[in-house]
């Protein structure tokens, strides 16, 4: 996995954490939190490597359904570059925008 796709899940794993079943949760922290390795995990847990290698990957598939479905991480994106924006560029009337898109 490439370093942008390990960031990529470690900040939906911050959105989405709490929607996860216990075993996915567990795999996925340990392996983008804790940085342990497949096989460290799958020993730990007494399976396969394979088991925990298959259940990250479908962890991280389901992680980016729930971004496509429910766009937590992009609209904080959204809302953080409008907020450096305003940083940079405060008036009164930029920040009713922003706070007028957000109600």
């Amino acid at each position: 996995m490439e370093l942008n796709e390990m960031i990529e899940i470690g900040i939906l794993l911050d959105y989405y954490k709490p929607l996860l079943t216990e075993k996915q949760k567990k795999y996925l922290v340990d392996y983008f939190e804790e940085d342990l390795s497949l096989t460290e995990i799958a020993e730990m847990n007494e399976v396969s490597r394979q088991a925990v290698y298959d259940n990250i990957k479908r962890g991280c598939k389901i992680l980016r359904d729930y971004e496509d479905k429910l766009n937590f991480y992009k609209k904080d994106r959204k809302l953080y570059k409008e907020l450096v924006n305003l940083r940079k560029n405060f008036t009164k009337a930029n920040l009713d925008k922003i706070i007028e898109k957000m109600s």
